[in-house]
């Protein structure tokens, strides 16, 4: 049913026989639009996160003249709306630091302006959660637009995927076994065409949690940046966000704590990036029903992975992925294993979204009988090292360290590791334990540190992988026997914080445990002499970041944005 144009937050604005609409009528006809233009329309923001530092988001400067011809089509009236635009390769010193800010920019654009609707267009790792979560706590209707895959690279005849390949070719580099032509070639053809990783990195990740939870519209995540079908795939964004508006589909009338539990769900069977839980989680408690680390690790005991994406799989990439069928075909195939009445936005549920999707190569979107693992892409193990826990990708790492044990070799700052693991006379062997700490939320803004490199002294014995253990993230195109997010921080006087070079670690990630053996009376003397790190930042956005981001097990939101922090902010005043 349509609602009256006189119920829109635009007609607040635009409508009435004032003084003040009469100002915001004739600043509209000052920019050349005529009345005809805007009234009675319902008006549509087009958050849009391009910039010329932003690969990933490159073709955007054309995708929103194609989300525009949607909304003009459909009867509304789009406005474009600018917001921080985050490059995970170019901002530094991590755009987690920024990702909060890119949410209170969203909330704040859409809440400020005459808007009844939103379209949010982003890709780039950070601004799926960022956009999504600033528009789930502004409550307006929204569709998310994601980015897409970049194309597959290419060397010599051999498939690239981004971030995975760079870290497997440079460990080759470091260890000396591949020249600097070589590594020039592959330089430049790894990265060929707009769009975000093509591997299940993080940015793959999130924009297929995003159509799970029923934020995009179906099929839209896995659609290549540079194919034809996202140029219409944006057009259909446009049109849809107007019907929505009309429809008053709101988030708060479409999603539930079973939208997110079908999120958690997709993720696994993805094999996703580590930074799926930190995001979702974030994502689930701006909507008002959060998830937890015990969620993931549940559905990860059920739900296999069956998307054979490096760098969980060994062979595909996005591309060959939406060939194979794509998001959909992924879901039908998991079908048992999700809450198939939770709505969408295209206002059809995700059950009537996937039903008769097919999958086209069984070896790229694997049957539930032939997984890549057998279990999830993600487990939380918790000891007395993590009591909030920590996370590892068991899909990605080698399984003889699944169940290890080993000496603790503790690093207290990332240049002092990097100067270490190129020390030809380093005090380390394969079955040790590399530890960085100080890089979690509050130590560093938790930057993606978490993939510590290995020993070149271990490569060149022909190590490829051991165990290592941060309070940082890692790159969700990274892969090994890497144990992130472990909570509390060290900088906020978690366990990790008492370590020592030398203590013992075991791991076991069938038990889900974690623990350092060393005794409490140890610990509790540790404790005792333990100075907190000086803080990072002394004013600027830096300072309130350090005092208002929250552990990664509680998602690393800001205190004051989660939903439960103070009465809902009310409509602007117009005066």
């Amino acid at each position: 049913m349509k609602r009256p144009y006189e119920s829109l937050r635009s007609a607040r604005w635009f409508a009435p026989d004032d003084f003040r609409s009469f100002g915001h009528r004739s600043r509209v006809l000052q920019m050349g639009y005529s009345y005809a233009d805007w009234m009675g329309k319902p008006v549509i923001a087009i958050v849009n996160t391009w910039s010329d530092a932003n690969q990933c988001h490159a073709h955007f400067k054309q995708r929103v003249e194609d989300v525009k011809r949607g909304i003009l089509q459909a009867g509304g009236f789009p406005l474009e709306l600018p917001a921080i635009s985050l490059s995970e390769s170019m901002v530094k010193p991590t755009t987690m630091l920024y990702r909060n800010f890119l949410a209170m920019e969203t909330e704040e654009l859409l809440r400020s302006h005459p808007v009844d609707g939103a379209v949010l267009m982003g890709g780039c790792d950070k601004t799926t959660p960022g956009l999504t979560m600033g528009a789930l706590s502004m409550g307006i209707p929204f569709i998310y637009l994601p980015a897409g895959p970049m194309l597959r690279g290419n060397w010599k005849g051999k498939v690239l995927g981004s971030g995975s390949d760079a870290f497997k070719y440079w460990d080759e580099r470091r260890a000396g076994r591949l020249g600097e032509q070589a590594w020039a070639e592959m330089e430049a053809g790894i990265a060929r065409s707009h769009g975000t990783c093509m591997t299940m990195g993080t940015a793959a990740t999130m924009m297929g949690i995003a159509e799970a939870v029923g934020l995009s519209l179906p099929g839209a995540s896995s659609i290549p940046a540079a194919d034809a079908n996202h140029i219409r795939m944006s057009a259909d964004c446009g049109r849809r966000i107007v019907e929505m508006v009309w429809e008053d589909l709101t988030p708060a009338k479409m999603l539930t704590r079973a939208s997110f539990e079908n999120g958690i769900a997709c993720a696994m069977a993805m094999g996703c990036s580590t930074n799926a839980i930190v995001h979702l989680i974030a994502m689930s408690r701006r909507a008002g029903h959060a998830v937890s680390l015990d969620d993931f690790d549940a559905f990860s005991r059920r739900v296999p992975v069956i998307a054979n994406i490096r760098p969980s799989g060994d062979a595909y990439l996005m591309e060959d992925f939406f060939y194979a069928g794509g998001l959909p075909a992924m879901l039908e195939r998991i079908r048992g294993h999700l809450h198939t009445e939770a709505l969408t936005v295209n206002g059809r549920t995700l059950g009537e979204n996937i039903e008769g999707a097919e999958v086209y190569d069984d070896d790229v979107i694997r049957p539930l009988a032939n997984p890549i693992y057998a279990e999830g892409a993600l487990a939380v193990l918790r000891g007395n090292l993590a009591p909030d826990g920590v996370v590892i990708k068991p899909s990605a790492c080698a399984p003889h360290l699944l169940q290890h044990s080993g000496r603790a070799l503790v690093f207290d700052d990332y240049p002092a590791l990097k100067k270490a693991v190129e020390d030809p006379e380093l005090d380390v062997t394969g079955d040790d334990i590399l530890v960085l700490r100080n890089a979690g939320p509050r130590g560093a803004g938790m930057p993606e540190w978490g993939m510590l490199p290995i020993p070149t002294k271990l490569l060149k014995q022909g190590v490829k992988d051991m165990l290592r253990l941060s309070d940082a993230r890692m790159s969700g195109t990274s892969y090994g026997g890497c144990l992130l997010h472990c909570s509390p921080e060290a900088a906020i006087g978690g366990p990790l914080a008492l370590l020592k070079t030398g203590d013992r670690i075991s791991v076991d990630v069938p038990a889900r445990r974690i623990h350092l053996e060393v005794s409490d009376e140890e610990l509790a003397l540790r404790k005792a002499g333990w100075t907190p790190p000086p803080p990072r930042y002394e004013r600027g956005y830096g300072w309130m970041f350090g005092r208002h981001i929250k552990q990664a097990n509680e998602g690393c939101d800001f205190d004051f944005l989660e939903t439960g922090f103070g009465k809902p902010v009310p409509e602007p005043d117009i005066f």
